[in-house]
């Protein structure tokens, strides 16, 4: 089986999207990549050993170790990026301060709901770009990349 390299799922999964979703997704996915050069390019596809889809596919940017509960580190991304049937979720991981997005930027993003580690928005219209950009170059600071 020829098993398609990561660029080539992430342009199958952008393709998949609807035209309108699409469009603004390879708008994100060329800031994201324009602000994190040379980053290692990652692709979920929401499924799980069995092949059963349990969430929505991924886009991911970067890398992190990543620690559980036991201390056992995994490598992981440090950007995120999903589309879902409401919009948009960009995930940061990484982060030790929790408060620290919806401190920063939960006023200044525009219409959008900040987790601790998610950013959920329905459309790019509804964000400020500029504050996004910087968003992923502070967090790429606070992560040591």
């Amino acid at each position: 089986m020829n098993q398609l390299s990561i660029p080539e799922q992430i342009a199958n999964y952008l393709a998949s999207l609807a035209p309108s979703k699409r469009a603004e997704m390879q708008l994100l996915d060329q800031l994201i990549r324009n602000t994190m050069p040379g980053a290692q390019l990652w692709f979920l596809d929401g499924k799980d050993g069995n092949g059963k889809v349990v969430a929505n596919p991924n886009i991911g940017y970067g890398e992190l170790q990543v620690k559980n509960k036991s201390g056992m580190g995994k490598d992981f991304y440090q950007i995120g990026l999903s589309a879902n049937t409401t919009g948009i979720s960009m995930y940061v991981m990484g982060l030790s301060d929790k408060n620290y997005l919806s401190n920063n930027y939960a006023e200044r993003i525009g219409k959008a709901s900040v987790t601790s580690y998610c950013i959920k928005f329905k459309a790019l219209s509804a964000i400020d770009l500029a504050v996004l950009e910087e968003l992923i170059k502070n967090v790429l600071k606070q992560t040591g990349n």
